[in-house]
């Protein structure tokens, strides 16, 4: 594997990046087998654990803004669409598919999220989105130390997991190192 080159940004070179952050977290080939075999619990849970996720945002006011309407109650057809992303998102995580698309599917999110000035609450903060990701984490540990036999199958998956998430998480943070468009004189 050719190392990324330190002279470009890491989002010149999403897969790059990628591989290079795969590589220091240690995920390898057992980590993507494991993966995908509690793909199939996970994908039966999907419903269950995108509604958690949105309900606990809904939960705290400083994300909750994100997803009401202006009479301040959720709105439920905005919640929908997100958690039918986040289910995208799921199933593809499950799939261990860092591809080129998805890999800037990730950088493209992580935009969205950062430089959003419209809708409901504005930019979002990257702290929740750490946390967030700290709650899939952890929806998904206690998922397989429930309902997997083997407690060190349960285990390793959650670790393998957390590798491919927290990779995840990189991609998605690198749209918080980008300026605002008005700095970087692409705006009027």
């Amino acid at each position: 594997m050719a190392p990324r080159d330190p002279s470009l940004p890491p989002g010149a070179d999403m897969e790059a990046f990628v591989r290079e952050q795969m590589d220091f977290v240690g995920f390898g080939e057992a980590d993507g087998a494991l993966i995908r075999l509690s793909a199939p619990l996970v994908l039966a849970h999907e419903r269950t654990l995108t509604t958690a996720l949105y309900d606990r945002f809904l939960e705290f006011p400083a994300t909750a803004k994100f997803f009401l309407k202006e009479d301040g109650t959720p709105d439920r057809e905005r919640l929908e669409r997100r958690k039918h992303s986040l289910t995208r998102w799921l199933r593809e995580t499950a799939e261990v598919a860092m591809s080129h698309g998805f890999v800037y599917y990730l950088l493209g999110v992580g935009i969205s999220h950062s430089h959003r000035e419209y809708g409901p609450g504005g930019r979002v903060p990257a702290e929740f989105m750490v946390g967030a990701m700290s709650l899939v984490q952890t929806a998904l540990a206690r998922l397989f130390q429930e309902e997997m036999d083997d407690p060190v199958t349960a285990l390793a998956a959650a670790v393998a997991w957390n590798k491919l998430l927290l990779v995840q998480l990189n991609a998605l943070l690198l749209g918080y190192l980008l300026p605002p468009l008005q700095e970087s004189g692409k705006a009027e």
